[in-house]
């Protein structure tokens, strides 16, 4: 790939998640014509907004709609779809995946790091092969077609023991999406029991692992045992200071010495920063993340920038040390002043820190059910659950995204869920694969 001429600098910004992509609406919007080309890199070509995953699997939403498409939001960017492998920043080079093989050099002149997080795996037994993650709309709409898909199973078992490792769904992780998601399906699926005269809601057994010793902690102490109660209430086992030990063919052990069979496991404990960073040669911390400075330009690398998730922010609002948590609401702030700083540096103009009080938090538990946590003031029920989708409406991106959602959540209070397992959309092939394979036998 071509580079940029040497009097119209390119910025590279690598990744196109919450950070990312408004790094580059804002770029696009205060870059004097002809000042800059902005690029855009990453493995897929739309956001996904995550704050409303659980919601498009429970079938509240089209998952269509919690995703925002690249190119229209940012006219005039070159959004290009690979992913990057590694840079070289000594020679303002990245190298992009290449189908020829070798991957493909791209160079830059200002390099804005934003490729976010991956969920972090621990080496339990049986994880890889029995885990489900919760991180990209295609896990939500897996997750979905496998609740259904156990519900039909356990209908149609064989014996008890079958019945009720269907209707065990265990999720591992008490943070937002782990909460969320599992809330949200819970709900749908004792909605769903109604058209299955074999189950009652009772019958099914959800299971939420926690590390630590409370749940959902970006809401607080005293709202997260709200929540732990008003869960606890709705049937769901509920277990703190707890953590999955094994779980080979689909054989759940705990540390707490307790065994049971699960035909579902969620994994949602924690992410870790995406392993490209190891590949760029910039600092990072112990953990992982890029250390960068209040203006969030990386520490001793001139010319490069890093935000959002894959980055150890500083948090000027807490003690010395602080960084700020791996947050959407972070995330949209810090673009805006990575990218104010950018432009100032290629201006020559002084920089700002990034300083951001959080507005505090707010989690959806399932229809008219939430928690919030708004500056000083705490809502649940009703009024939570209201604040969290007035607040997510506002955050999501392009008015046509906002109208679409509203639309699903309006069709959504007027008619019953949808309950169709639609896994053969997971396996489209398959069919035609086995009619060539049966039309080659033929022959």
């Amino acid at each position: 790939m071509a580079t940029t001429s040497h009097d119209t600098p390119r910025v590279l910004v690598v990744g196109a998640g919450q950070a990312g992509m408004h790094v580059a609406v804002r770029l696009r919007h205060r870059l004097r014509p002809g000042e800059a080309t902005i690029t855009v890199v990453d493995p897929h070509s739309y956001l996904t907004y995550q704050p409303l995953l659980a919601e498009a699997a429970a079938g509240n939403l089209e998952p269509r709609h919690v995703v925002v498409p690249l190119r229209p939001v940012l006219p005039g960017v070159e959004v290009i779809t690979r992913a990057v492998v590694s840079i070289d920043h000594s020679r303002r080079t990245a190298y992009l995946a290449s189908d020829a093989g070798a991957p493909e050099p791209l160079g830059y002149d200002v390099v804005v790091l934003a490729p976010g997080s991956v969920t972090r795996v621990l080496p339990v037994p049986g994880l890889a092969e029995r885990g489900i993650g919760f991180k990209t709309v295609g896990e939500a709409i897996h997750l979905r077609n496998h609740v259904l898909a156990q519900l039909d199973t356990a209908a149609s078992a064989g014996s008890d023991a079958e019945r009720e490792r269907a209707l065990t769904f265990v999720f591992v992780g008490g943070g937002y999406a782990g909460v969320e998601a599992l809330a949200e399906l819970q709900d749908m699926a004792r909605a769903a029991c109604r058209h299955y005269p074999g189950i009652e809601p009772g019958q099914m057994r959800w299971v939420l692992l926690e590390a630590t010793g409370r749940i959902l902690p970006e809401v607080g102490e005293r709202m997260g045992h709200y929540t732990a109660d008003l869960l606890r209430r709705r049937g769901i086992d509920i277990r703190l200071d707890t953590r999955l030990t094994s779980v080979v063919d689909g054989h759940v052990v705990l540390d707490d010495g307790s065994e049971f069979d699960a035909g579902t496991l969620v994994w949602t404990a924690g992410v870790a920063p995406h392993p490209l960073l190891k590949q760029t040669g910039v600092p990072l911390d112990e953990r992982g993340r890029v250390l960068v400075t209040e203006y969030l330009s990386i520490v001793d690398t001139p010319g490069a920038w890093a935000l959002g998730d894959c980055a150890a922010v500083p948090d000027l609002t807490r003690d010395p040390g602080a960084v700020c948590p791996p947050s959407a609401q972070h995330a949209v702030r810090q673009a805006r002043v990575a990218a104010d700083n950018v432009i100032a540096a290629l201006r020559g103009s002084a920089l700002k820190p990034y300083r951001h009080t959080s507005a505090g938090s707010v989690a959806g538990l399932g229809l008219y059910q939430g928690v919030a946590q708004i500056y000083r003031l705490r809502l649940r029920g009703m009024p939570a659950w209201l604040a969290h989708r007035t607040y997510h409406l506002l955050t999501l991106p392009t008015w046509n995204r906002r109208l679409r959602v509203v639309a699903d959540w309006t069709l959504a209070l007027l008619f019953p869920r949808e309950i169709v397992s639609l896994d053969a959309l997971e396996h489209a092939r398959d069919e035609f694969t086995n009619a060539a394979a049966e039309a080659a036998r033929r022959r």
